[in-house]
Parts: C-alpha cells; structure tokens; sequence
C-alpha cells in the first residue's frame, strides 16, 4: 500500500489497538485518545533519489507540549517508509505507550526509578538503536552520565522526553546530541560526549526515554 497520510493512520490505529487502546480520528487526521490529549500523528516524506526518506511521529500531550520524533527509512518508496516505521515501532513506542497510555511491556523497554531534586520519576528507557557495519553497543558509563545530569536539572513535575544521539564517522570524527522536551540540551550533550564511545568504525546510535514523575 502507499504510505500516504491514511495509510499511515491505519497503521497506527492497527498498532494500538494490538495493545489494547483505542484511538478515534479526528477532522485533521489525528488520533485522539477519549476524544481527548494524548493525540498522535504521522507523516511520511519522500527522500531525493538515493537518499533515505524521513518518517515524522508526533504526539500532542497539552495545548502546549508535544513530542517531535523523526526517523530516516532506507529504501525507495514505501520500502523506505516501511524501514522507518520499524524503527519507531521498535525503539519509541514501547516507551512512548508506557508514559503517554500507560501499557507497559517491559520486555521492550528499560524501566527504572531515579530520584531527582525531591520526587522520584519513573523512567522509561527505550532499546539503543545503532546503525551502520560497525554499530557499537552504549556504554553503561553514557546513560549514568545523563541521570547524573537529569539530578543537576530543575525539572517541572510533568512528562519530559529526551533523545540522546551519538555518530562516528569512518574518518573518526564523531558527534553527540541530546534533546529535552525537543530542545537541545548543553549538559546532556556534554555529558554523552564524555562516556567512552568507541573510537573505530562508521556508525551511528539513539536512544529515546521519557520521564514521569511517581504517583503515590
């Protein structure tokens, strides 16, 4: 089929409701939960020939806070669309369930209670994707960097989301990125770039989490 925004619609509707939630469209090709926030939507752009495509996912949690999640899809066409879904499939949606739908499969996921100024939060930590002929496993020293970071934030008692990216190149160049609530976040880029990466090899890793704070 091609992915267009129905298409993917239905995908999405399919997804959930093998988890147990029901999502409703509305008149602007969202899928609403109880007619209500959480809503989610996607949309498939067609790369350049020879270049990946790029996958767009978002999720509108207030009037005022979305999610903004993005993912390449190697392959022409709907082959690339499909590639890209996959990864969202399998490296967001496990978290992004738990946090926004409260279905949890922790088989999927990493969960974990970290204490942070005078709450603890619930942690919910997606698989770390890596891509490329050398893809390097995280090291455990980068995501105790980032809690160690977390402690030092004034976090507002709500969801936050972070996306933590880091790519080597086969010339050794390397990069580190890390967003909170969609935004580029200094200490937490800085933070990645001192874990010890490995230093050899073309490839590319991220990691999506999310964090909310415990109900007692």
């Amino acid at each position: 089929m091609t992915m267009d925004s129905a298409a993917l619609q239905k995908y999405l509707l399919r997804l959930f409701e093998r988890h147990d939630v029901e999502l409703e469209a509305d008149e602007d090709g969202w899928l609403v939960t109880d007619g209500d926030f959480p809503a989610i939507r996607a949309a498939w752009h067609e790369g350049a020939p020879g270049e990946p495509g790029r996958l767009d996912v978002d999720v509108v949690l207030s009037e005022e806070r979305y999610i903004e999640e993005s993912f390449a899809g190697i392959g022409g066409g709907d082959a690339g669309c499909r590639d890209a879904l996959h990864t969202f499939e399998r490296d967001v949606f496990p978290p992004l369930l738990a946090a926004c739908w409260y279905v949890t499969d922790d088989r999927k996921m990493r969960i974990a209670a970290w204490d942070i100024g005078v709450r603890t939060w619930d942690v919910f930590i997606g698989p770390f994707s890596a891509r490329g002929a050398d893809a390097a496993s995280m090291p455990a020293e980068a995501l105790a960097s980032i809690e160690a970071a977390l402690k030092r934030e004034a976090l507002s008692p709500e969801l936050h989301w972070l996306r933590l990216v880091h790519s080597h190149g086969a010339k050794g160049d390397s990069r580190c990125e890390a967003l909170l609530d969609n935004e580029l976040w200094t200490a937490g880029t800085l933070a990645l770039t001192a874990a010890p990466w490995p230093h050899s090899g073309d490839y590319s890793a991220r990691c999506f989490m999310l964090l909310d704070v415990r109900d007692y």
